[in-house]
């Protein structure tokens, strides 16, 4: 596994997960998401990792024509890497959640790596006076739903991704996952150079420890051979698990999709705070970041005139 020459920080900026009521800085409208994803570009993420709000009630839309508003005005403000996401809303089907990324062939799209329990029910219980009647019952509900990316739908994302230009960006949230690519890595689905996203300390998913971390490399090492990977953890783990994976050669995701703070007790006003802030402890420790066009060397990207939007 080559070492980078520099790293690659993604800012990820809305999510399915988070509700408008939970943080007063929180993007939730087409509006919001756009401007805070320039601002992370700006602040130095290369790449934006993008899910779409509905305007009227801010609940997570497979709606194409609002992505497409979104990442158009991303793409006229600046130069980022737009990260479109085919993980959507656990409630959506694998064509509702796929869609968008059809239409507007981004340079990179996610792609969830297998099934997993995807638990946020806790955050209902911090929500005293919702803005919006639907979202102490949808964070409830997730105690109930599976998020199901089974080898049929997976090797349906492949197929389509690879026929439309796009990179796979593989979000591992638990070890096994990364058997499943390695599966279809095999099967010829999954082209080089393979981009993998562990996604640590989900309810449901891998704990977010140094342990687990380093043990998804050295399975992902010994299952995939060759890889570019980077680290994302969920609340309180951000920090302290995206900075370790800095130290061991990865790369990093921060954004309020993941963590909704700054610090303890101290709320993040934008993605590009955090932005701001792994950028930082990514320079103490000697690294240097890339910028959108080094992503797409890094990540050998189609590149931003071949998107469709």
């Amino acid at each position: 596994m080559a070492k980078q020459s520099k790293i690659i920080i993604t800012a990820a900026i809305t999510g399915a997960t988070h509700t408008p009521s939970l943080s007063p800085y929180f993007p939730s409208t087409p509006e919001q998401i756009i401007k805070d994803a320039v601002e992370a570009h700006k602040a130095g993420a290369a790449v934006v990792h993008i899910h779409a709000r509905d305007p009227k009630d801010c609940s997570p839309t497979p709606d194409i024509n609002i992505m497409r508003k979104i990442v158009t005005s991303i793409k006229e403000q600046c130069n980022a890497v737009v990260c479109i996401t085919t993980g959507g809303a656990v409630w959506m089907s694998s064509e509702q959640r796929l869609a968008p990324a059809v239409e507007l062939k981004p340079e990179l799209a996610s792609c969830n790596a297998g099934s997993v329990n995807f638990v946020f029910a806790d955050l209902a219980a911090k929500i005293k006076n919702p803005k919006f009647d639907w979202e102490i019952p949808y964070l409830q509900h997730t105690n109930e739903l599976v998020f199901t990316n089974t080898f049929t739908g997976l090797e349906y994302y492949l197929k389509t991704m690879n026929e439309h230009g796009m990179r796979p960006e593989f979000e591992v949230y638990d070890v096994g996952m990364v058997n499943n690519i390695a599966y279809f890595k095999e099967k010829g689905l999954v082209k080089g150079p393979v981009y993998l996203q562990f996604v640590m300390g989900i309810l449901g998913g891998i704990p977010a420890t140094v342990d687990n971390l380093a043990y998804l490399v050295k399975t992902a090492r010994e299952q995939i051979g060759d890889f570019v990977w980077s680290c994302a953890a969920a609340g309180k783990a951000q920090f302290p698990m995206v900075t370790t994976a800095l130290a061991m050669g990865g790369n990093a995701r921060v954004g309020l999709e993941d963590n909704l703070y700054l610090k303890p007790g101290v709320l993040a006003k934008s993605s590009a705070e955090q932005v701001i802030q792994i950028k930082e402890i990514a320079e103490r420790l000697g690294l240097e970041i890339a910028n959108a066009d080094e992503a797409r060397e890094i990540l050998d990207l189609k590149g931003i005139e071949q998107v469709n939007y």
